[in-house]
């Protein structure tokens, strides 16, 4: 693929082989809606065709081969829904493919400023007729369950029929891999049934239902096809299809244009009834609107997130795609959240992880925090369900969130790297805390977040105690922490700092915000915590200053890095766990993600030598790990460093760094990109107090702006080697640092 660098992604050959890979990278979404780049005339051999939509799921039966009390029964599977993308094209009976016939012209791009997908060819079809054929797509960023399709087709060496059917395509499944979770499911079959299919003049529809889940969606598409004959339906159990027909002359154009609407019967009692009216309602508009409407919504879009870096065109592509991508993906309505690997493919089964609230969610906070917000209310809707996971784990008080999940229940049937990652509640809880403080948002905390507070504390003092062979400080045992290679153990420095850091916050909110009763909170809990807290114990060894990552760390044995093929990476998929338990080797930063996280519990001499300690001993086989790595090298005064850990996160799914971008993109590595850059380079924290900067720039750079809102004034940044200027775009006067300076920002501000 050649790589036309700045505001979009090209590809200007087909290339079979890779065709799996750019099907995920050029996925289209808007958080509810998503899109696999299929071509729309279908190729089976090397496609995963997909549409989804998020947090739409089907129950699958878990299989153990030994069962213990309080596994999960039941998996959840994002499904893959009903294919409206299908457009086929024929020229006097002959079918367009790439795969027959003569490839004249080819180019395929994905604009970030429009959100438009489009390709242009010019085709030779075996009998000698050539077309030009032009197809547009986009999925609306403003009309939340709409995406439109225009097909033209231009009789370039003849006259005579040219024939356009578009289809609903409902004979649909998902990928089935039980031998890798991360990469599909255990789904088999087609588990979506087709009801209500209907063909008419310029209208289709298709309603489908789950087996298991209870949940069922209609997918209608309104057509326009100025100049051509009479439509041909078509009805099958499984698909339906309009056939439109065109007489041109050479030169003339046929054209077809497809308004689709998914809605589910999670927002709408009538469900079917709303997708075709939407649907008739997108056509009514037109395309022209539509893309305008994007085109407006997209600029302001980029306007607060954009980052401009002077010096390396690819890093710049790469990190507008990841941006736009994280857009794409991310669950606007406070119902759903964001998969692993968002709307383009079925890695991972679409299940939501702590991903979202440790990498994605501070993205949106600082510069769409109308999402962030949105995010956190999906986890108040399941606070129930993570109280009844609590009390099934023996906790009588207190909500447990799950590890992997999409409805809100325990999905996850690997409890050493699942259940025992108790520390997602405190990353829930972290991501309250950093929306208190860089918005002030009282009414947000009162009616959802002091919740999520109370609840997650309550866990983690039901779950620690106070140990006389600690010298009674507070300890966690049994937990994972983020580290997987390295699970089920006591004391987990990251897991015990984040929960310290959960309940101190907690009790502080309960004291200020009071409404005890609403919780039924008494002085004696919220001491508790504060008591908790405040003697948690932590594994440090005051004579080198390193921290074990948890008990008994360093008495394991290193892992032969030396000796260990590197082919066998991820050590996962080629080690049994308990090989890998037994020795000193982390997947991904679990110190050093505390240290990046909770800057302010460490003491500034002891981050580089764990920081030295622990990146000797880590894989990165996560693809979470580079970013916190470089983040946290900028913090050290090793840009160096940090350029080459960002290198690998900006473009990680364009160059396929990882091996596997055909399953789905890395929407935590996507959001580990923006934090590489306004974390690590710019050096921004979110203070109590206020937002603070530390500006370390590439050497290879030659400046870099963007724009950041906080407490609602909208702050525009620009840096270079030696200069960086703060500018007050809009709201109140903003309280900022810079280099250990603190000044109220009015108007502009230089350094």
């Amino acid at each position: 693929m050649e790589q036309n660098l700045g505001w979009e992604l090209r590809e200007d050959s087909f290339s079979p082989a890779e065709y799996q890979k750019n099907e995920t990278l050029f996925s289209q979404g808007n958080g509810y809606i998503g899109f696999r780049g299929n071509f729309e005339e279908g190729y089976s051999k090397n496609s995963v065709t997909g549409s989804y939509l998020n947090g739409f799921f089907e129950f699958t039966d878990i299989q153990y081969g030994e069962i213990a009390f309080a596994y999960p029964e039941h998996g959840q599977t994002m499904l893959n829904v009903a294919n409206a993308k299908v457009m086929r094209i024929w020229v006097d009976g002959e079918m367009f493919s790439l795969e027959s016939g003569e490839v004249l012209r080819y180019e395929r791009v994905f604009s970030f400023r429009t959100g438009v997908l489009s390709r242009k060819v010019e085709w030779r079809a075996p009998n000698g007729k050539e077309l030009e054929i032009s197809l547009e797509r986009f999925v609306s960023q403003v009309r939340k369950n709409i995406a439109v399709i225009r097909c033209s087709v231009k009789a370039l060496n003849f006259s005579g029929e040219i024939g356009v059917e578009s289809v609903i395509d409902g004979n649909v499944t998902n990928l089935t891999c039980e031998e890798d979770s991360r990469v599909g499911s255990a789904l088999h079959g087609r588990v979506l049934d087709a009801e209500a299919v209907t063909s008419t003049d310029n209208l289709l529809s298709m309603v489908q239902k789950t087996r298991k889940s209870g949940l069922a969606l209609c997918c209608a598409a309104v057509h326009k096809a100025d100049g051509a004959e009479a439509a041909e339906h078509a009805v099958q159990q499984l698909n339906c299809a309009l056939r439109f027909a065109f007489s041109l002359k050479e030169g003339e154009t046929a054209r077809v244009e497809k308004y689709i609407a998914y809605q589910d019967s999670r927002y709408a009692e009538d469900y079917a009834g709303q997708a075709v009216s939407l649907a008739e309602e997108a056509a009514a508009a037109g395309f022209d609107t539509l893309l305008s409407e994007q085109e407006k919504f997209l600029a302001d879009f980029w306007q607060d997130t954009d980052i401009e870096i002077d010096g390396d065109p690819s890093l710049q592509q790469g990190i507008r795609f990841n941006i736009f991508h994280l857009l794409q993906s991310t669950g606007h309505d406070g119902k759903t959240s964001i998969a692993a690997k968002g709307l383009t493919g079925e890695g991972y089964e679409g299940h939501y992880f702590w991903d979202c609230e440790t990498y994605v969610f501070p993205v949106f906070l600082c510069t769409r925090p109308e999402i962030a917000k949105q995010l956190l209310t999906y986890r108040h809707s399941i606070l129930d369900k993570a109280r009844e996971r609590a009390r099934e784990m023996g906790h009588p008080k207190g909500a447990l969130f799950p590890w992997r999940s999409i409805n809100g229940a325990e999905c996850s049937p690997n409890y050493p790297s699942g259940t025992a990652q108790y520390h997602i509640n405190a990353d829930i809880a972290y991501a309250v805390k950093s929306y208190w403080e860089a918005t002030g948002d009282r009414e947000f905390m009162e009616q959802y977040g002091l919740e999520i507070l109370v609840e997650t504390a309550r866990l983690w003092y039901d779950l620690g105690f106070f140990c006389a062979h600690k010298g009674g400080k507070f300890c966690l045992n049994f937990v994972t922490g983020p580290d997987e290679y390295t699970a089920v153990v006591n004391n987990n420095c990251y897991t015990n700092l984040m929960a310290k850091n959960n309940m101190l916050f907690a009790a502080k909110m309960a004291r200020m915000l009071g409404g005890w009763e609403r919780f039924g909170l008494s002085e004696e809990e919220i001491a508790g915590w504060e008591k908790a807290g405040a003697e948690m114990y932590l594994p440090y060894d005051e004579k080198t200053g390193l921290y074990q990552q948890c008990d008994g760390f360093f008495d394991l044995e290193k892992w032969d890095f030396a000796n260990t093929p590197k082919e066998n990476y991820p050590l996962l998929l080629h080690y049994h766990p308990l090989v890998i338990y037994r020795h000193q080797v982390c997947k991904q930063g679990d110190l050093v993600q505390a240290m990046y996280m909770l800057p302010d519990e460490f003491r500034p001499e002891d981050k580089k030598p764990n920081y030295d300690y622990y990146e000797a001993i880590t894989t990165h086989d996560s693809s979470l790990s580079n970013s916190v790595f470089g983040i946290m090298a900028s913090e050290l005064g090793d840009p160096e460093k940090a350029y080459r850990y960002f290198i690998s996160t900006a473009r990680m799914d364009i160059d396929d760094g990882k091996g596997n971008t055909k399953d789905g993109v890395h929407t935590a590595n996507m959001g580990g990109t923006w934090m590489g850059v306004i974390n690590g380079f710019a050096g921004m924290r979110v203070r109590p107090d206020c937002l603070s900067f530390k500006p370390a720039l590439p050497a290879q750079w030659g400046g870099c702006r963007f724009q950041v809102t906080y407490h609602g004034s909208k702050i525009r940044v620009e840096m270079s080697a030696d200069h960086t200027r703060y500018t007050l775009v809009s709201g109140n006067p903003a309280s900022l640092c810079h280099n250990g300076e603190a000044f109220t920002l009015e108007g502009t501000r230089e350094f």
